[in-house]
């Protein structure tokens, strides 16, 4: 594992803020050349400390208002179970995050969807693909916080 240093913080700190700023303007912010910044980011790259750059969008402006998380319990718990499982979250878009969780419940999926027509959809295709012993849903009435960026 590479060994993370002040610098490598503050770069990863600009490149969560906005990774389309130029080398030249995260170099100036941490007082590295271009060169240089642009050695570390490709070291951070090649440690997979720096996993992707991605563009992050708007889901309400896109029409995908509805925020769900539902909580998912199985009586199976075979790796054929987990590997449908997996194969069938992994091919639905709506699906954000999938979770497997100590306590109570098994999983936790985080998904998109357009409205509740747009969940009952998801609903209906994931029990097809799945069996599941129960299925619970909460939607998100306000969004408090959400962040992609780790605390560094």
């Amino acid at each position: 594992m590479k060994e993370i240093d002040t610098i490598d913080r503050r770069i990863l700190l600009e490149l969560q803020r906005d990774a389309a700023q130029s080398l030249d303007t995260i170099g100036e912010t941490v007082g590295l050349s271009r060169n240089a910044c642009w050695r570390r980011i490709g070291a951070l790259e090649k440690a997979g400390v720096i996993k992707g750059r991605v563009t992050l969008l708007d889901a309400a402006a896109l029409g995908l208002k509805l925020t769900v998380f539902i909580q998912l319990r199985t009586s199976s718990h075979t790796p054929d179970w987990l590997k449908t499982f997996s194969t069938a979250t992994k091919s639905m878009p709506e699906i954000m995050g999938v979770y497997r969780m100590s306590g109570d419940l098994d999983y936790l999926i985080r998904a998109q969807v357009t409205d509740m027509a747009g969940y009952d959809r998801l609903y209906q295709r994931l029990i097809a693909k799945v069996p599941l012993s129960d299925v619970s849903a909460s939607f998100v009435m306000e969004e408090i916080k959400e962040t992609t960026a780790l605390p560094l």
